[in-house]
């Protein structure tokens, strides 16, 4: 009799042992593939073992809604198409995630998360991307999804179709309910309280080794649970603190006394007293797409920056400068608005930031500077566009907008017709006495990589490479900063060039620090050239520009003004990837992780590697507070001006 109850359950069991034959297949051959890294933390038994774990859980929770229907519903024409359609999809869909995966793991060192959802909404451009930069993995892979949901359709169907001995009602019942609790108790995978979650299969200090245990459907549902129920908040992750010793300590960062702060119900908003007295002057912030320190020769990078070195040598020039993300938007909302990482989207994307949260546009427009956003692709992407028509930001010039560009690829026009374009609206606003904030975002060194011809010694073959993109780039902005030093408007602005993020972030750290190294030079009239070694961050150069351009009104910014001195306060910088965050102080480095205790280490800068180092508790509450702020100001909207 319990023979009869379990028959209509053997199609799925199948399906289960298959499902378990591709997981570990694929995470076998990315093991392999990462070799080294696995076998330098001694980790094939947790990859392997821990992954089998996590691919019962993630079994048992796409196959409980069939197994409960089977088991209980009695045989009919519906459930014979729906079962094998949906065993078929789940195959189809598990295959596609994991074909993916290599590329995605190529390029950020981590299973598809977040990032990969985000990317989902602009298909014109990941499709041009993807056809441009991997035409052959776009075309097999439907192919073998295809392939996949056809033979699961018919091998399901083969197992269904199958005439059964139908068993009595009552034992239906039993027997749908214990395979409920079963897929259940698998799906959470603990008896403890918190289900299975990435945290828990977590091993080493190697955030790429520790992504292997999970599969990508597992990965990309955890992502979209978060992401969906607002669980990335620093406070879920790391533990909360109280809220006057968030403030206190964020307040301590800054460096300034206690009564520069004029607001009580914005914690943050603090006057600062610039060190430029004259008149305003124009700014010009040439934020450059995925340009971090490897790719460039005065920071110890590869031989591929030879108009920035040049350019080094005319500026202030940072040595230690640190992104705090691995994504655009995450540079943007710390260059252009101050604003400290979470765990959680940038706020150019969040619903709380569309509208009245702080920019420099929003304080310079004030001002009566014409504020314009310059891209050459289209602004949509990331919400760029409103998230700067909502905050401050008068104009947007974007791909439409350019006539008759020289060069057009999958990211819209090149960086020359984009520095064209800015350098001839500089000229024309000068010439009308418009003071002018300008934001120009570069875009040609980005996957696929297209450029014009003939305008480098291409440093490798072929051309579409990331090195030869970065070249390009540096050529780009070497050009047009030869108009702008023969320009009228030179004398009268302050410009600065610096990355948004580093490009292919990831390493053998829980945080590469290395990779969020970044250039960022200041320059234009009344700069004087040096060279800067402190620690920075980019939530620094807000105050730092607003310091330079003479510009005194209040800001919710917890960054430094670099052009003081701060006694008795070490260059610091903070980094968000993907769930970790790294607070730096000198040397010293707090990493935080969901549900763990912090880790401190110790940054070597000849290996570019962290060495574990005894916690100092002190430092860790400091690195804990700091982590939490970016959440919390956003959810109290704290970060606006009056």
């Amino acid at each position: 009799m319990l023979s009869k109850a379990l028959g209509p359950a053997k199609p799925l069991l199948w399906f289960f042992v298959a499902g378990l034959v591709l997981l570990s297949a694929s995470r076998l051959g990315l093991a392999l593939w990462k070799f080294d890294q696995v076998s330098h933390v001694h980790g094939w038994t947790n990859v392997l073992l821990q992954g089998v774990r996590v691919d019962v859980a993630t079994l048992c929770l796409l196959l409980a809604l069939p197994a409960v229907a089977v088991l209980l519903l009695p045989v009919s024409r519906i459930l014979r198409v729906a079962v094998p359609l949906w065993l078929a999809a789940c195959m189809a869909l598990l295959l596609q995630l994991e074909l993916a995966t290599p590329g995605f793991m190529g390029e950020y060192g981590l299973r598809p998360n977040r990032l990969f959802l985000e990317y989902l909404v602009y298909p014109r451009e990941v499709f041009s991307t993807l056809w441009h930069g991997r035409p052959l993995q776009l075309m097999l892979a439907p192919v073998a999804v295809a392939l996949a949901l056809w033979l699961g359709w018919k091998a399901a169907c083969a197992l269904s179709t199958r005439p059964r001995a139908v068993a009595p009602a009552w034992l239906r019942v039993v027997v749908a309910t214990l395979a409920l609790l079963l897929c259940a108790m698998g799906a959470r995978s603990t008896l403890g309280h918190r289900p299975l979650n990435p945290a828990m299969v977590a091993f080493s200090s190697n955030p790429l080794v520790n992504q292997l245990p999970l599969n990508s459907f597992y990965a990309l549902a955890h992502a979209t649970r978060q992401w969906l129920q607002q669980e990335d908040s620093a406070m879920d992750l790391y533990g909360a603190l109280p809220e006057d010793e968030v403030i206190a300590a964020v307040r301590a960062g800054t460096g300034l006394p206690a009564d520069a702060f004029t607001n009580d119900g914005i914690p943050t908003l603090a006057v600062r007293t610039p060190t430029y007295t004259g008149a305003p002057k124009n700014l010009v912030i040439v934020l450059e797409e995925s340009l971090g320190a490897q790719f460039i020769g005065h920071l110890g990078g590869r031989p591929l920056s030879p108009n920035l070195d040049r350019l080094s040598g005319q500026a202030w020039t940072f040595t230690r400068m640190y992104a705090t993300g691995t994504r655009s938007v995450r540079g943007i909302e710390a260059v252009v608005a101050g604003f400290a990482p979470t765990p959680a989207q940038a706020v150019v994307k969040q619903p709380k930031a569309q509208r009245d949260f702080y920019t420099l546009a929003r304080t310079l427009g004030a001002r009566g500077y014409d504020t314009t956003f310059y891209y050459g692709g289209e602004s949509h992407f990331d919400n760029m566009r409103g998230f700067f028509f909502g905050n401050g930001f008068g104009r947007v010039i974007e791909q439409k907008d350019y006539l008759d560009p020289q060069f057009t690829g999958s990211w819209g026009v090149s960086d020359e017709d984009l520095f064209a374009r800015a350098d001839e609206e500089f000229n024309r606003l000068h010439d009308a006495g418009k003071p002018f904030f300008g934001l120009v975002f570069s875009s040609s060194n980005h996957d696929p990589f297209e450029f014009p011809d003939g305008r480098i010694a291409l440093y490798e073959q072929p051309k579409q490479t990331r090195n030869n993109a970065a070249k390009y780039a540096d050529h780009a902005v070497g050009r047009f900063f030869e108009r702008a030093m023969a320009s009228d408007y030179w004398d009268d602005t302050v410009f600065l060039v610096v990355a948004d993020h580093d490009s292919r972030v990831f390493g053998r750290d829980l945080v590469p620090i290395d990779n969020f190294h970044i250039p960022a030079l200041i320059l234009g009239g009344g700069i004087t050239p040096r060279r800067d070694d402190r620690i920075a961050s980019q939530i620094d150069l807000g105050p730092t520009l607003l310091s330079l351009v003479g510009i005194d009104d209040p800001t919710p910014m917890t960054g430094r003004d670099l052009t003081r001195a701060t006694p008795g306060l070490p260059g610091r910088a903070l980094m968000q990837y993907d769930a970790n965050f790294a607070w730096m102080q000198g040397d010293d480095v707090v990493v935080l992780q969901p549900q763990k205790p912090p880790k401190q280490f110790r940054y070597d800068l000849a290996t570019r590697r962290l060495q574990p180092a005894p916690l100092d508790p002190a430092l860790a509450k400091t690195a804990h507070a700091q982590a939490l702020w970016g959440s919390l100001a956003y959810q109290k909207q704290w970060y606006r001006i009056p």
